[in-house]
């Protein structure tokens, strides 16, 4: 007899008669409960925008990137088919029902009604032709998925759950279900059940490594129960069990949640995450299979010959043509300018060629079809106006002139392709006023954004401020205790749901609170998660001007620390540049270093180290070595880098919830890039020389920072007098030169020139003070929170002075002191939002004194 894993069913009522009653082989179908979805062939709608590119998957109805990866997904074999009770095939209703009732402990109530169940659908399937117990099933509705097994009989009409029956069946290998005919029903504790019925000690092992994975108590759950269907539906054990068919089950399990549940998101979940991280780590998995299920099923790099043939090219002449040409390009090109010229030549020119004219053989494009096409792609597919439609025209001109240069020094490959370039000059001589205008849409949008920023930076700080304190009063407070925070009323709740996963899995439950003003039932821990995030990323955006990817990919090892001569340490970052081969270097303010240093204590909290992952490149299509990435989290049972697109959608959420209370929001969203382009705006605005910006922000070009920065109407005088004076004595290319060591040491040590009374100037290197040292005036002073006593002392002596000039009447001077005032209370007000912030301890040890060794007893 095997371990119990039995569950007491409600109804025991006895001496009712188990016998399935005369009913026709296949009833109608009217209960809810019981039928079948209205269509088995209905695609799903509940894709993400995401999922758009990639092959069509006709089952879901939809394009994937989840549909081919490097591990071809198929099904396991069976070295030898799994019989746990023997075979059964063809064994009497009978002894099978006495083997159910057997197999599993149990109260003597419920293993009979177990029985009793397996008899009544081994009955059922007696109507159906076959000489085995498998073929009755596979003709029978159950078995093609037509039916649940509710058909024959509720609980209420048979005194017993079937379904445990049907269960039963499953785990002792009676019948092998398809995953359709499996996913019809719902089984209640299937991974307990089916463990205990093999006798399998490596899928015993298995399930002891599910019970100690560090992951809720519903992903191990979850984990368990894919691997038992998978071994059921594909008639395996579990020494069969192949990463293939672990992709395999993904893919059909998706395909049949697209008919039993369609237009649902829950249909386009993939399945296995959890199963696939633990068989991996137990080493289950071949050594070089990925890490992750979300990494085997990238695609990566197509080849060449892939990603023409994404596009349909009739002409096969043309086709290969185009295969030679992106080869020779790939040589010195990445992937994904490669990927992107693709698209330029092949999809949006040639294969448009062909649509206009269906006849063309070669690249000789007549004016009137260039025309047809040029008209063709100002326009996208979807009838909006196409706003690269100047890339298009370059690439495509660029294509021309390389085959006219290729045939000079390889005729006999290149020559036959030569054709005139249809794209006429007058497509280019426009191009720089369209340039400038473009130019000149960006420094308008910086224009628009860069006074919102205050106000969302500010949101986004109260957001995570407010449920920081949340959390930490709701941790304190004990199950159905009401607290009080900003006012309002809380109750610390724990639910039926979140008490029946703590007696399972022993661990802790949620954080939940009910606000009692709105009823609102808030898991706090996902709302504190979330805000986190949402602040770190404003944060190190708007601080260190980094562009997204470079974002995304900071690590544990981009930190580094300077020490100066004088014995100051100042904090470095390392920047791996997404778009040059040249990293950059830049100095951390105290509000980036905060952040950062925030990120890494909520990373190794209680001990633990940043957990080492891989990053996936979403341009050119390849994963990185495992790292100690900073921005990262938990998604579901698996740690994942955070990426651009997160953020992006993180801005959209926060910019939406500012428009109800802010009109500037209503028609402007930020987007990472933004921050970018305000903090180059400041830098040079503020005076620094834009050769030392170029370097801060990785340009190479000095005109790539010239185009970042928006110039505001009231610096335009000053910087124009201040740009004649410079070019009288200076040749732009000295103006514009890279910097040198001696530079860079002058700028390293202006940061003792900026300590004062109040905290330190954060005046840009080789600049004098605009302000004649009214620090309180000046918007680059940064007050140390230690001098928030002095500020206080200047309040009253400038109030003191304006009752006196109240008095004398002197209306200037009262109009100079109201100045001083607003300036003194901002910053005031700043300095304390600063102290409010949490103090973050790296948990850095101490180094022990030689003095304090000798002391210690030995």
């Amino acid at each position: 007899m095997l371990r119990n894993c039995s569950t007491s069913s409600p109804s025991t009522t006895p001496g009712r008669s188990h016998k399935l009653s005369s009913r026709p082989a296949t009833p109608p179908l009217t209960s809810r409960r019981c039928s079948v979805p209205k269509s088995q062939t209905s695609p799903t709608t509940g894709h993400s925008r995401r999922h758009r590119h990639g092959p069509v998957l006709d089952e879901l109805g939809f394009a994937s990137r989840f549909v081919s990866g490097k591990i071809e997904p198929q099904p396991a074999v069976a070295a030898t088919p799994p019989r746990p009770a023997g075979e059964l095939g063809s064994a009497s209703i009978d002894h099978i029902a006495r083997l159910v009732a057997t197999a599993w402990d149990g109260a003597p109530a419920t293993r009979q009604q177990r029985g009793q169940a397996a008899g009544i659908i081994l009955t059922y399937l007696t109507d159906y032709p076959g000489r085995t117990w498998q073929q009755r099933w596979d003709a029978s509705p159950l078995g093609r998925g037509e039916a649940r097994v509710g058909i024959l009989g509720s609980r209420r009409e048979t005194g017993m759950a079937i379904g445990q029956g049907l269960r039963s069946l499953f785990c002792l290998r009676v019948v092998q279900p398809s995953l359709l005919a499996f996913r019809m029903n719902d089984f209640k504790e299937y991974g307990q059940f089916f463990v205990a019925a093999q006798g399998d000690p490596l899928l015993e092992n298995y399930a002891e490594q599910t019970a100690a994975a560090e992951v809720s108590w519903a992903h191990r759950r979850e984990a368990l129960f894919d691997v038992c269907c998978l071994l059921t539906v594909q008639g395996v054990s579990f020494a069969d069990l192949t990463p293939a068919a672990l992709l395999h089950y993904g893919h059909e399990t998706r395909r049949v949640r697209a008919i039993t549940h369609p237009g649902k998101k829950y249909s386009n979940r993939f399945v296995g995450l959890s199963a696939w991280n633990i068989l991996h780590q137990m080493g289950h998995f071949p050594p070089d299979t990925p890490s992750t299920m979300r990494a085997a099923l990238s695609r990566g790099q197509l080849t060449i010959e892939q990603l023409v043939d994404r596009y349909p090219i009739h002409n096969r002449s043309v086709r290969q043509l185009l295969i030679d040409y992106f080869t020779r390009r790939a040589a010195d090109t990445d992937y994904a300018s490669i990927s992107h010229m693709v698209l330029e030549v092949a999809h949006h020119f040639w294969e448009k060629i062909e649509r206009i004219n269906p006849g063309q053989a070669d690249l000789h494009i007549t004016p009137e079809v260039y025309a047809s096409w040029r008209h063709m792609i100002s326009t996208r597919d979807d009838g909006k106006p196409r706003a690269g439609v100047d890339g298009i025209v370059i690439c495509v001109r660029s294509f021309y002139y390389d085959l006219h240069t290729w045939a000079t020094d390889e005729p006999e490959r290149w020559a036959q392709w030569v054709a005139p370039c249809p794209v006429p000059p007058s497509e280019i001589r426009g191009l720089d006023k369209r340039r400038r205008r473009i130019n000149e849409r960006t420094a308008d949008r910086t224009r628009q954004r860069q006074p919102l920023l205050p106000i969302l930076v500010q949101h986004v700080e109260e957001r995570y401020d407010k449920t920081r304190t949340l959390l930490e009063h709701a941790r304190q407070a004990q199950p159905g205790e009401t607290f009080l925070l900003d006012g309002r009323s809380y109750q610390r709740v724990v639910t039926k749901s979140d008490l029946h996963q703590r007696r399972r899995s022993g661990g802790q439950s949620p954080v939940r609170v009910l606000d009692e003003a709105t009823g609102e039932l808030i898991h706090i821990e996902t709302d504190e998660e979330a805000a986190f995030w949402d602040w770190a990323c404003v944060e190190t955006l708007r601080h260190s001007g980094v562009r997204i990817e470079e974002l995304c990919e900071l690590t544990h090892l981009s930190i580094r620390q300077y020490h100066r001569s004088n014995g100051e340490v100042i904090a470095l970052l390392v920047i791996a540049p997404s778009k040059t081969d040249r990293e950059r270097v830049i100095p951390m303010s105290a509000e980036l270093f905060h952040v950062i240093a925030s990120v890494i204590r909520r990373h190794t909290q209680a001990g633990r180290s940043i957990p080492l992952l891989s990053r996936f490149d979403p341009h050119d299509k390849v994963w990185s070595p495992h790292l100690p990435f900073l921005f990262q989290r938990r998604i579901g049972s698996t740690n994942r880098v955070i990426a651009g697109g997160t953020v992006l959608n993180m801005i959209k959420r926060r910019c939406h919830e500012l428009a109800e209370q802010h009109p500037g929001f209503r028609t402007t969203r930020f987007t990472p890039h933004d921050f970018r382009r305000i903090f180059a705006t400041e830098l040079v605005n503020s005076g620094l020389p834009i050769h030392i910006g170029a370097a801060l922000l990785g340009h190479l070009n000095i005109q790539t920072t010239r185009g970042y920065v928006a110039v505001f109407d009231e610096d335009i005088v000053r910087h124009y007098v201040a740009f004649l004076d410079q070019r009288r004595e200076l040749r732009p290319v000295e103006e514009y030169r890279d910097a040198t060591s001696e530079e860079w040491a002058e700028f390293d040590e202006h940061f003792d020139k900026r300590k004062v009374e109040l905290g330190s100037c954060g005046r840009p290197y080789g600049t004098p003070c605009q302000h004649e040292h009214a620090c309180i005036r000046c918007p680059m002073l940064h007050v140390n929170p230690k001098m928030l006593t002095r500020l206080d002392e200047l309040e009253t002596d400038l109030l003191d002075r304006r009752a006196r000039a109240a008095t004398e009447n002197w209306a200037g001077e009262i109009e100079g002191i109201d100045m001083t005032l607003t300036f003194l209370r901002a910053k005031r007000d700043d300095t304390q939002r600063r102290v409010r912030r949490p103090t973050v301890d790296l948990g850095i040890p101490a180094l022990i004194r030689a003095t304090d060794q000798q002391e210690k007893p030995k």
